[in-house]
């Protein structure tokens, strides 16, 4: 730890985060052993350890369409079977075969383990089905999972589980580790929010569809993890609930996140280690994720024309991004945000997106209704690090002066060429604000959604920007829902107070859209 500041009287430090030097969380987090209810958090605690041991959890994602459905998961040794038995009777379930591939087992403590890829097609709306996998040739007991509507859309929509991000905060007499395996007492904290959200979430939604997760779904940045990935899968509710998620900066660099998540057309775009952009259709709404950790915004745009051509009359266009270009926390916001807001603004109002999801920054925001302005930006650009796999995230570049930016001034003439830097990227119209139902609005929404695990919180920025409506910061897990039918997008957030209560946190906001696309 370089250098300290403090703000609203917390003291706030600068750490570097896989190369990103970042403003540090405070010292609000959840502690799962205090907010988890003592036989609940005993519970946990004494399954942890085979827990953190068992990489083999499912995970289910949405598939390309609102018909199929995406599993994934590891099984140990070379020889697997990627079957999954599915159907609406329990005793009489049909084999969908996929296909299987190694794990690095670098990123396994040098243990031999495959993950596996199936998708189901053929599912109807509102029916119970049934489904087991094949691990190692033994099926798994089977499992429960209802379809809801394909014409009124319950999503979930949540930011930074980051399984483990808790590491070196108190809990009890000590401090929480990031140590592997089941030491990692930060990912035993952080699971447990992550399982307590859903598990509160689903019981006030129980007709969700699927999850949106804007990115960051585990910490170790390019270390080995699986602990933290068998944490974030372990949430009970997974097993009936697909997420759709999205590659965050602590997911970026290794392939772990390609092995466990089966993500649908994938277009090979925007790629990084993890991988890259993908897309889905479910009811009235095209979905588009995009892999932002990767800078090249030529790429995304070609996987969002792709999505687009394919389903020209899709009524609503929805992104998910993990870096907030339109956030209002420390330090994201007003930094890499900032590059990818000039290039992404204009490529959005081409392509007419909707409504944009961010995390990041593990605060609570909600945008006015934006679009570009018509003018020249970009005279800025991040570049690769020393060692050509990540970016340095602590400067941004002059393309026309080759002149290097410290995001994080430390004196008068870092601060000028900072704010002239800031000025940049002021790249926006504000199209309206103040109202909570709008109709056929010319501009883009941009949500950021806060910790829903509560594993790390940022500080909001000291001023708000114009461009937010509304913002938060509680020091509370939350997440928001979504409702897509044909004619409106509609979104409420809420949070969880300490002893499980849900709170809203701000009024339901409604697009509404007349006549076709």
């Amino acid at each position: 730890m370089k250098k300290k500041r403090v703000m609203a009287g917390i003291l706030v430090g600068a750490l570097a985060v896989g190369g990103h030097q970042v403003w540090a969380a405070t010292v609000h987090y959840n502690d799962s052993s205090v907010t988890g209810g003592s036989a609940e958090w005993q519970a946990w605690t004494r399954q942890w350890e085979q827990m953190a041991n068992d990489y083999t959890q499912v995970s289910l994602t949405p598939g390309a369409a609102a018909s199929q459905l995406n599993f994934a998961w590891y099984s140990e040794g070379e020889n697997a079977t990627p079957v999954v038995y599915f159907g609406m009777d329990a005793d009489d379930l049909k084999a969908w075969e996929g296909q299987a591939s190694g794990v690095d087992t670098n990123l396994t403590g040098g243990k031999v383990y495959s993950y596996n890829y199936v998708t189901v097609d053929g599912l109807k709306e509102n029916s119970t089905y049934y489904y087991s996998v094949e691990k190692n040739g033994v099926r798994t007991p089977a499992e429960v999972y209802k379809t809801g509507s394909f014409s009124n859309v319950n999503i979930l929509y949540v930011g930074d589980p980051q399984v483990g991000a808790s590491k070196g905060q108190p809990q009890g007499e000590g401090k929480l580790s990031a140590d592997p395996g089941a030491a990692n007492t930060a990912a035993r904290n952080d699971g447990f929010g992550w399982d307590r959200t859903l598990d509160i979430a689903l019981a006030e939604n129980p007709d969700l569809n699927f999850v949106i997760s804007a990115g960051d779904q585990v910490n170790k940045t390019g270390k080995p993890k699986e602990e933290e990935y068998a944490a974030y899968l372990s949430a009970s509710a997974l097993k009936s609930l697909p997420v759709a998620t999205t590659i965050g900066n602590h997911d970026s660099l290794n392939k772990d996140y390609s092995y466990h998540f089966n993500n649908p057309n994938p277009t090979n775009l925007g790629m990084t280690e993890a991988g890259g952009d993908y897309y889905y259709t479910y009811g009235p709404g095209l979905f588009i994720v995009l892999n932002t950790n990767n800078y090249n915004v030529a790429e995304h745009e070609q996987a969002i024309k792709q999505a687009v051509e394919n389903f020209p009359d899709t009524k609503w266009r929805i992104v998910t991004i993990h870096q907030d270009i339109y956030g209002s926390g420390l330090d994201h916001s007003d930094t890499d945000g900032m590059i990818l807001r000039t290039q992404l603004t204009p490529v959005f109002d081409k392509y007419d997106v909707d409504v944009v999801l961010q995390g990041h920054d593990h605060t609570y925001s909600r945008s006015k209704l934006l679009y570009g302005d018509g003018k020249t930006h970009g005279a800025y650009e991040f570049r690769l690090d020393e060692t050509g796999s990540d970016y340095d995230w602590d400067h941004a570049y002059n393309v026309n002066t080759d002149e290097s930016i410290a995001l994080y001034p430390e004196d008068e003439p870092s601060a000028a060429l900072k704010e002239a830097f800031a000025q940049d990227n002021h790249c926006y119209t504000i199209e309206g604000s103040g109202q909570s139902v709008v109709t056929n609005p010319k501009g883009t929404l941009y949500m950021t959604a806060n910790s829903a695990s509560g594993s790390k919180y940022y500080e909001l920025t000291n001023t708000q920007q114009d461009y937010i409506e509304v913002r938060s910061q509680n020091w509370l897990p939350s997440y928001s829902v979504i409702n897509l039918t044909y004619d409106d997008f509609k979104i409420t957030s809420y949070q969880i107070t300490d002893n499980g209560k849900v709170e809203t946190i701000d009024n339901t906001f409604t697009i509404h859209k007349t006549g076709s696309r």
